[in-house]
């Protein structure tokens, strides 16, 4: 993301936090920053590396964990749960409310892409969640696979 952009969604995010009532501290903000800034997925430990590189500080992994609590809490990140990593939400600068999202992960490159679950789509899967009796607690579809450059890669 370029750095007008960057600086663009810091300030709807601390305008959104403003709003709700809370506070995007400065430490909050910088970690913020590392995963606008970041081209893949991080870690919470890749998270501390990288907040170590920019900002010339540590930040103990138990405070980039709250950090990222927080920035999920408040709907600025998403957590993958099958890599157990973190990325900004693609939508942080909307102000409209969001479906839930499906992650579509390359195996071999690690890229992520955020989609949109369509209406239809999710009326008939909370159908049958709810048939099964079950109750979910994170609304996110996770699909693992190849890229189109990897199956380009692939094939030569």
């Amino acid at each position: 993301m370029m750095k007008q952009d960057v600086d663009q969604t810091i300030s709807h995010a601390l305008k959104s936090c403003q709003d709700s009532g809370v506070r995007l501290t400065p430490k909050r903000e910088k970690v913020l920053r590392v995963l606008l800034e970041a081209d893949s997925p991080l870690s919470a430990y890749d998270v501390v590396e990288q907040f170590r590189k920019d900002y010339a500080e540590n930040l103990p992994a138990m405070s980039a964990y709250r950090i990222l609590t927080f920035l999920l809490d408040n709907g600025f990140v998403h957590k993958l749960e099958t890599t157990n990593q973190f990325l900004t939400c693609n939508h942080i600068r909307c102000d409209h409310p969001h479906q839930p999202p499906k992650f579509l992960i390359c195996d071999q490159c690690n890229t992520v892409k955020e989609l949109t679950i369509s209406e239809d789509t999710l009326n008939e899967l909370n159908r049958g969640i709810e048939e099964a009796g079950f109750t979910l607690v994170r609304k996110q579809l996770e699909l693992h696979g190849l890229c189109e450059q990897c199956q380009k890669d692939t094939k030569v």
